[in-house]
């Protein structure tokens, strides 16, 4: 039963409020253009606002913590005091509860309210947006690693278990059995990334229900505040948060572009080990599905609760990895054929699309959206671009990773180097030539926009009196909409 000092402050803010949102351990008050959050009296174990130094101490992490992200809708630290008239916020003498005050925002824009908003731009914004933020992310040494991904995993099953009556023994005891199975598989690259430096103060939370879109921007707040061994944790197992949200809401196409622009983004800052410590992603993505599981379960919404264990169970199993590369002259489509085949490639979220375009950028230090003029490129040669990409290519699929290579590869011996990387790996190798009339291309050449590729007309008429040699590669028109004859490709090469 709520305390009576606790009931009457609930009561003075609701009877101000327009609208009370109430969480497990705080309620949130929305008047005109602010928000109010006040800390429950609880102690749940894993979080404890007991007392009113403990609140206090959460909400001033809170306010710190989120305005790395969301620095404009976290205001500040309140204290409400008593006064003859009633309760005062920041009034004189001592503080019988702590507030944070927040700008209002519309609830509806947040993301798990409308998850196909997040479309290709929001995806590859928001997959940028998360990279910056882990690395500009405080280092935490003594976070992250085996330890601390086994204190969640340890926290799952205990949790699952108690709750086996409603989900099902067989189910939950499988996905318990193979988490520990995988987690052994790797704890030595857990333990290794955490000596890397991989290791840093997250958000923790990163789900949609975390992310605001205003003005096409998206915003993460609320992060994790109350528990620091949630909280400083491998970057991968933040990002494995959304990569999974999105994939069980039956987004793995957004899911997929967040994890490509993501490793872009990222390979400016961590080109040691970033991509090898995708070979933990499907046990991060599990765990992730086993958090939520036990949420929707304690929530009261079992089928859910038992989707997301089925989900857990599944990111256990991935599909091996493969290399497809997608050519072809400048407005073909590439890039946009790439991204929609990715989805259906390897394990979930899909193949990992790496772009000449974006690796060119990334080489020469601009924003993958600057323009570069001709002098850049002569400065970059091609060979060191290309051999990048392949170099990118071996990593991610050591790390059980599909890849799409995005690429013109005129040269053929560029596009045997392809084929050879795929052999020497020993997986399977899907070549695709995209052809169009030249009118075509240089139609949608002319109409690009915020596009890494900085082709042009004249970059067109120097790859057409170029001479591609003998093609092998399976040929696609390209003549009409791209999502026709990426839809035409999958049905072929599904098995």
């Amino acid at each position: 039963m709520m305390e009576a000092e606790e009931a009457r402050i609930d009561r003075w803010f609701s009877d101000r409020a327009d609208l009370t949102i109430e969480t497990a351990c705080a309620r949130v008050y929305l008047t005109g253009d602010i928000a109010y959050k006040v800390k429950k009296r609880v102690d749940l174990g894993y979080l404890d606002y007991s007392t009113l130094g403990l609140r206090h101490w959460a909400l001033e992490r809170e306010l710190r913590f989120n305005r790395a992200a969301a620095s404009d809708i976290y205001r500040s630290v309140l204290k409400l005091t008593k006064s003859p008239e009633g309760y005062v916020l920041n009034g004189p003498g001592e503080a019988v509860e702590y507030v944070l005050e927040m700008r209002r925002f519309d609830e509806t824009a947040v993301l798990a309210a409308r998850p196909w908003a997040v479309d290709g731009p929001l995806a590859d914004a928001l997959g940028r947006e998360v990279a910056g933020l882990h690395a500009k992310a405080e280092p935490r040494p003594q976070g992250g690693g085996g330890l601390a991904l086994k204190f969640t995993i340890d926290s799952n099953a205990k949790l699952l278990r108690a709750l086996k009556p409603r989900l099902g023994a067989d189910l939950v005891e499988a996905v318990v059995a193979a988490t520990e199975a995988e987690f052994s598989k790797r704890k030595a690259l857990l333990d290794a990334r955490q000596v890397a430096g991989f290791a840093r103060h997250c958000h923790a939370d990163l789900h949609l229900g975390n992310i605001l879109l205003e003005n096409g921007r998206p915003i993460l707040f609320d992060c994790i505040e109350f528990n620091d061994v949630l909280s400083d944790i491998d970057v991968q197992y933040d990002l494995a948060f959304l990569l999974m949200d999105l994939d069980f809401r039956r987004r793995r196409d957004a899911a997929v572009r967040v994890l490509s622009a993501y490793l872009d983004q990222a390979s400016r800052d961590e080109a040691e080990g970033l991509y090898e410590g995708l070979s933990a992603l499907p046990l991060m993505m599990s765990v992730r599905a086993g958090v939520r599981a036990h949420v929707q379960a304690h929530s009261g919404d079992d089928a859910a609760a038992i989707a997301y264990l089925k989900a857990a169970l599944e990111h256990l199993a991935p599909i091996p990895p493969s290399l497809t590369a997608v050519g072809g002259l400048s407005g073909t489509g590439k890039s946009s054929f790439a991204r929609l085949i990715a989805p259906g490639l390897g394990a979930a979220p899909g193949a990992v699309v790496l772009r000449t375009d974006e690796i060119r950028k990334r080489l020469v230090g601009v924003d993958h959206l600057e323009a570069l003029a001709a002098p850049y490129y002569a400065a970059t040669p091609s060979s060191e671009v290309y051999d990048l990409l392949f170099q990118e290519a071996h990593s991610l699929i050591r790390a059980g990773r599909a890849v799409v290579l995005d690429a013109t590869f005129i040269d053929p011996e560029l596009r045997q180097h392809a084929e050879a990387l795929a052999r020497g790996a020993g997986v399977d190798f899907r070549g695709v030539w995209l052809e169009a009339p030249e009118d075509v291309l240089e139609r949608r050449i002319s109409g690009r926009l915020s596009d890494a590729s900085d082709a042009t007309a004249d970059t067109l008429k120097l790859q057409l009196a170029r001479d591609i040699g003998l093609l092998t590669w399976a040929k696609v028109d390209a003549t009409g909409p791209v999502t026709d004859s990426a839809e035409a490709w999958v049905a072929h090469v599904r098995p």
